[in-house]
């Protein structure tokens, strides 16, 4: 367990887990500081984070955790007490068009931060995802105990990384932790998610694109009730544990994007059903009675709740994703949606 006057490396901290995990960690760990370790990809926003410059307790380092100089050097000056690794490239359709990147950030980058953990002698806490299960059918739930089975290159790389962080447990004794979460949302995410793509879209009263009929069906967790599991794995989990982290919230897509519509007063008319993407999980759902037993954690944010809540920050705050959706997201969304979209059903 870190200290009072502990220091967290947290990687991956401009994107959307890891700026809220820090902002959280800051407001309700006094004595802690935070190194926030982001080599600014894509997804990678300063701004995320732009209310904590100048604080005493919060450092920033551009730094590729794939490359194992620039990342041995923040591990020697900052000597962390933890690390939590939220750096990834997380998105399953851009892991469908090219999965290089997912491959040397998701694993290549893991393994250097697992070694250089090792040789620090800090816990390393891996943030993984549902989705290296696979697919659940209509029925049952995943545990810890569910064998792998990722249909996707993004998933593919998720549970590389995990079996080489659980490798580092049996072989060398490094105190590890695993976290696999259900889908998160909440502020500051991304607009190629599907909640804030349905929001922002809805807002700019462009067509909403649904894979398939929309009848996939995703368990739903706040950022805010993630980040809380998250500190109570590092601060109480067992060495070599893994932990489901679930929000007990299964929709549709269809249901949840419906949703959406109806907290923004928009028409159901700006629905598009488009094909369904390759190797689409069919359900995701989350036991995680591992970690209310071991980590005294649940879930506290309703989906309905936690929906309104997000709605309303992005309706508030236009600036921010606005400018994220121009350039070259816009030019990757018009490759994955615009040809659909001409003969949607």
């Amino acid at each position: 367990m870190p200290k009072e006057d502990a220091t967290i490396l947290v990687t991956g901290g401009c994107g959307f887990i890891g700026s809220n995990l820090i902002r959280y960690i800051i407001a309700s760990r006094p004595g802690w500081r935070v190194v926030n370790v982001d080599s600014l990809t894509y997804a990678g926003n300063p701004l995320n984070l732009a209310d904590l410059d100048g604080n005493p307790r919060y450092r920033f380092e551009q730094v590729d955790i794939a490359e194992y100089a620039d990342a041995a050097r923040v591990f020697q000056e900052h000597t962390p007490s933890a690390v939590i690794n939220c750096a990834a490239e997380t998105h399953v359709d851009r892991s469908l068009d090219d999965g290089k990147d997912f491959v040397r950030t998701n694993v290549l980058g893991t393994q250097v931060l697992l070694e250089l953990a090792r040789t620090q002698g800090c816990r390393f806490l891996q943030v993984s995802t549902d989705e290296v299960y696979g697919s659940l059918g209509l029925t049952g739930k995943f545990t810890e105990d569910t064998p792998l089975s990722p249909n996707s290159p993004y998933a593919a790389t998720k549970a590389a990384a995990d079996l080489l962080v659980l490798a580092a447990f049996h072989s060398y004794g490094q105190d590890i932790v695993i976290t696999r979460s259900s889908n998160n949302y909440g502020p500051y995410q991304y607009p190629e998610k599907l909640i804030p793509l349905m929001i922002t879209n809805a807002l700019e009263s462009q067509p909403l694109p649904v894979y398939g009929q929309g009848t996939n069906v995703r368990d739903w967790i706040h950022v805010t009730d993630h980040c809380k599991a998250l500190l109570a794995a590092v601060e109480k989990g067992g060495k070599g544990r893994v932990y489901n982290i679930g929000g007990a919230s299964e929709e549709t897509n269809l249901r949840v994007v419906q949703m959406i519509l109806d907290n923004l007063e928009k028409p159901e008319s700006l629905i598009r059903f488009v094909p369904d993407r390759p190797g689409h999980d069919l359900r995701y759902a989350i036991d995680f009675q591992r970690a209310q037993a071991e980590l005294d954690w649940e879930p506290d944010i309703t989906f309905a709740q936690g929906l309104r809540d997000t709605v309303t920050w992005y309706v508030e705050n236009r600036e921010w994703w606005e400018g994220i959706k121009s350039g070259a997201f816009r030019r990757f969304y018009a490759k994955q949606y615009d040809a659909r979209l001409k003969d949607y059903r």
